[in-house]
């Protein structure tokens, strides 16, 4: 039998991130209906436990050139360029959130330490968390978080402007994540949120021409599952930071196998684009598996090491 205070807190899923608390271990993934604040109610109104933000650059970018997005029969690849209204655009945004009552974080990017740290500034008195996207693979030139060095730098250059949270997001296309990840992490990064797109390219064979209009973009979905699922098991081993899962969680099995893998909480992209009740639907899954397991949720974190 399950005592009534077990029971709650099974049922209830509420986790602690960071001296945050999330209803729930689910949440979006940064650019998907991240834009505006009234897309991200929507969300919070769905059954994410907190929302986060498209990712904000200091000045506006309008993105790459279409097509940017091509949905598959096993995912999507997209070449978005990070469009976006830029910080000062962006703050009626996150003031609109203040009534929100649960996490906001704001993914935010920079082309330079100095840039990212200028978007910070201006928004961190509207942000409970930031999520510093050093993983993007469609913006020109190399992907920051190939770098150990540059990944330090960016942590902590932006720690210094600002006592929130800070969550780095990093490239799978990294040579050696795990050293990356413990670069972020010895730099002063409170979470890791794992993984971004893979990098990918498709070609219309009619015409021999790259579909993308920027060649290649970022491969997302559930052809990255397993990948995701890897790279959070060898990371975990580790680093004694708390991991954001991210990459093709559509279901609840996945989203526990993400959990055993050594993610604390979830962010879901691509499989929300067109289910906003996909929350509501693996919120339910997971709690009927912990039920019938008689566990709590934090229970399954890095289950899989055990063995």
């Amino acid at each position: 039998m399950i005592c009534d205070e077990q029971y709650k807190r099974i049922m209830s899923l509420e986790i602690e991130i960071n001296g945050k608390t999330f209803e729930s271990p689910l949440m979006n993934a940064a650019g998907i209906l991240g834009t505006t604040a009234s897309s991200l109610k929507r969300l919070a109104d769905n059954g994410s436990g907190a929302v986060v933000t498209k990712t904000i650059s200091h000045k506006p970018k309008e993105g790459n050139k279409g097509p940017n997005l091509i949905e598959t029969n096993y995912g999507a690849l997209n070449s978005m360029g990070l469009p976006n209204p830029g910080a000062k655009n962006y703050l009626d945004e996150l003031k609109s959130l203040k009534p929100l009552n649960k996490p906001v974080i704001c993914s935010v990017f920079g082309e330079t330490p100095r840039d990212v740290k200028k978007v910070g500034r201006l928004l961190k008195e509207y942000v409970d968390i930031f999520e510093l996207n050093l993983s993007c693979p469609n913006i020109e030139g190399e992907v920051i978080s190939s770098d150990p060095e540059i990944v330090k730098k960016y942590v902590e250059e932006f720690a210094h402007i600002t006592n929130k949270p800070i969550w780095v997001k990093l490239s799978p296309s990294s040579d050696n994540i795990v050293n990356v990840s413990l670069a972020a992490s010895e730099a002063g990064a409170d979470s890791l949120v794992l993984i971004n797109t893979l990098k990918g390219m498709l070609i219309d064979i009619e015409s021999g021409r790259p579909i993308l209009g920027n060649k290649t973009g970022g491969l997302s979905g559930e052809a990255i599952h397993p990948i995701a699922i890897e790279i959070i098991y060898q990371v975990y081993k580790k680093i004694d930071i708390p991991i954001i899962g991210v990459g093709g969680v559509s279901d609840n099995e996945k989203a526990i196998e993400m959990v055993m893998a050594g993610a604390k909480a979830l962010q879901i992209g691509t499989a929300l684009k067109d289910d906003i009740g996909i929350f509501k639907r693996i919120n339910k899954g997971i709690k009927s598996y912990l039920q019938e397991k008689n566990i709590d949720l934090m229970d399954i974190v890095g289950l899989s090491h055990k063995y």
